[in-house]
């Protein structure tokens, strides 16, 4: 068992490693172009494949660990949304599909719980992951109504699709770098976990903000 855990570990911390690279090429470059385009996809098979496994690991006997296992679920949640997306873009589609409902309701409901489990753990002074699971978990609950809202006036919010692409993805991303600094480098601080998600989220609203100005423009 213990082998097959090592091995899983070790294919998990490849496809997250192929993740984080080529998802750091995808904001270095044009956006839209070619590169952009095949970058991108590398980097959601790759995170998909990584959070799988992970969400195997962490529920593996010796390895159980329920807080992994949810941001397991966030990250292939952000890459799948992010992705789902650009579907959004031009006439091609009328309204959100069940994909897209099934997408955004399971991470909402797994933000639920995880908020839920954050603030147990505070008021009966558990410990734990306290912070964390309250800290994502609300962050998960945000994107998720922001996606059934954008679900209803994505027609009447011609940049509703681009913003929900570039948040999704850039927030996958700032996933595959926690993962980096917390197992790669082994710096597990709650700064650590925290910082990347900070800074993640300025960049967001500069792109959305230069998104904005661009379709007002036209």
């Amino acid at each position: 068992m213990e082998t097959l855990v090592k091995v899983l570990i070790y294919i998990h911390a490849l496809c997250g490693g192929i993740g984080l690279i080529s998802g750091i090429a995808s904001i270095g470059v044009k956006k839209g172009s070619r590169l952009h385009r095949n970058s991108g996809k590398t980097f959601s098979y790759s995170m998909v494949i990584s959070s799988l496994i992970s969400l195997v690991i962490a529920r593996m006997p010796g390895h159980e660990n329920l807080f992994l296992f949810l941001i397991g679920v966030f990250t292939i949640y952000l890459v799948l949304a992010g992705n789902r997306a650009l579907t959004f873009r031009g006439d091609s589609k009328s309204s959100a599909d069940t994909i897209d409902k099934t997408i955004s309701g399971t991470m909402l409901i797994a933000s639920v719980l995880m908020l839920l489990i954050g603030i147990y753990q505070v008021t009966t002074h558990k410990g734990g992951n306290a912070v964390l699971f309250a800290f994502f978990g609300g962050f998960g609950l945000y994107m998720t109504l922001k996606d059934f809202y954008t679900f209803r006036f994505f027609k009447e919010k011609k940049n509703a699709w681009l913003s929900s692409h570039i948040g999704r993805m850039v927030a996958a991303l700032i996933a595959s770098i926690t993962a980096f600094m917390v197992a790669g480098l082994h710096i597990q601080t709650l700064i650590t976990w925290m910082l990347p998600s900070i800074i993640g989220t300025l960049y967001i609203a500069y792109w959305n903000t230069r998104a904005s100005l661009a379709f007002t423009k036209n």
